[in-house]
């Protein structure tokens, strides 16, 4: 009896080992996956219209933000490593999409991030000038975080703040539909893709016990995305103006 307890065991542990590294590389690395596609596409098109980089910007403040908090409260270095493979996906993303729209674009004047003009605000006309408003950020954010490190007030509300700001990149399509009073233009399979991953970070934050703001913000992405859903499905049983043939909505959502 013994020793059939004993092969058990020696069964269930590498499963169990290998189920827990699956389930760290994809939180390391699930996040990035839309975004090779999308990089392809605008490759290959020369057109990144399709693509807003204000998502960028929310997943670098959230992602900043995030490694800022391990400093003052650890987590698992998985979800350390998942920051820094996004910031360096967005900026990868950032740079591709400024080079495409410099090529595009017809006009002649030079927007600079040294400008400090609010209303070209992340408009700007070269990837430095991005890597210059990244770094600033980052050193104003981490110079707060050093002086206020010993707070856990502060800490536990940056930690809020990173992973809530996250969980907002759904509203705006939540919004354009309730707007226009339809989805059409959505994938939908792009929806369950948000829902299913969404669901999976929940599920891992809860179960490794992650801190309460992560899986609390993983509910509400959750919460979004079923809502969104919803939204497709009311809208096409119950039409509330003709369908038309506008050009597509492309929401900021990300994995």
């Amino acid at each position: 009896m013994e020793e059939s307890l004993d092969s058990l065991e020696l069964f269930v542990l590498p499963v169990g080992k290998l189920a827990s590294w699956t389930a760290a590389a994809a939180m390391v690395f699930g996040g990035m996956l839309p975004y090779i596609p999308q990089y392809r596409d605008i490759k290959r098109t020369q057109n990144a219209e399709g693509f807003s980089t204000y998502v960028c910007l929310v997943l670098l403040v959230a992602n900043i933000l995030r490694i800022l908090f391990w400093f003052g409260r650890y987590f698992e270095p998985p979800l350390l490593l998942q920051s820094i493979i996004m910031i360096i996906t967005m900026l990868v993303m950032l740079k591709l999409c400024t080079a495409v729209r410099m090529t595009n674009e017809l006009s002649t004047r030079r927007r600079a991030f040294s400008d400090f003009d609010l209303q070209y605000f992340w408009l700007w006309s070269r990837f430095i000038d991005y890597i210059q408003c990244v770094l600033t950020f980052t050193v104003v954010a981490a110079y707060i975080t050093y002086l206020l490190i010993d707070s856990s007030l502060f800490v536990e509300t940056l930690g809020f703040f990173a992973v809530f700001t996250e969980a907002m990149l759904g509203t705006p399509q939540l919004y354009h539909n309730y707007e226009n009073k339809s989805t059409e233009g959505m994938s939908i399979t792009m929806v369950l893709m948000w829902a299913s991953g969404d669901t999976f970070k929940t599920a891992y934050f809860i179960l490794n016990q992650s801190p309460f703001q992560f899986w609390i913000c993983g509910l509400l992405q959750v919460c979004v995305d079923i809502t969104i859903l919803f939204q497709a499905y009311y809208y096409e049983r119950y039409p509330q103006k003709p369908s038309s043939h506008t050009v597509p909505f492309t929401s900021t959502k990300a994995l």
